[in-house]
């Protein structure tokens, strides 16, 4: 799980994803390495938790000095530019699951949220952690 609040959208987005992207491959290197004691696929989640607010929401200026930036970044916020990460990082097989959550700084506090993408709920990651659950038990011999 990772997170950002506000105001340095900008300074911190890179360090985020770039974070995520080298754990999921630290994670599925050492696997592959057999560095855990099991048969079993391990499970990889990852959620996003970002602030809600006008910062995090309106379009980023792109600066395009060396290369031009992707269509689907073009004037996406940061809150855009994240889900579409999540999106992919799933898609991509670095995570079996994500979910990008949204909550205001006050009301964040009292645990509500916000959930942009119908793909990237909290209960679409915790369904799939509990079928690997269940997989991994009934593996086991406990169901």
């Amino acid at each position: 799980m990772k997170s950002q609040a506000g105001p340095s959208y900008g300074n911190n987005f890179n360090n985020r994803v770039e974070e995520a992207i080298g754990n999921a491959h630290d994670f599925w290197r050492a696997y592959q390495e057999k560095a855990f004691d099991t048969v079993v696929k391990p499970f990889l989640g990852y959620i996003m938790l970002l602030e809600h607010d006008e910062a995090s929401t309106r379009a980023v200026r792109e600066h395009e000095p060396h290369f031009k930036v992707r269509a689907e970044y073009k004037n996406a916020s940061y809150a855009r530019r994240y889900e579409l990460f999540c999106e992919k990082a799933f898609r991509e097989g670095l995570y079996d699951a994500t979910a990008f959550l949204m909550s205001e700084k006050d009301s964040g506090l009292e645990g509500e949220y916000i959930e942009p993408s119908k793909e990237l709920t909290f209960r679409n990651l915790a369904a799939t952690l509990y079928g690997r659950a269940v997989a991994y038990s009934k593996q086991k011999g406990n169901g």
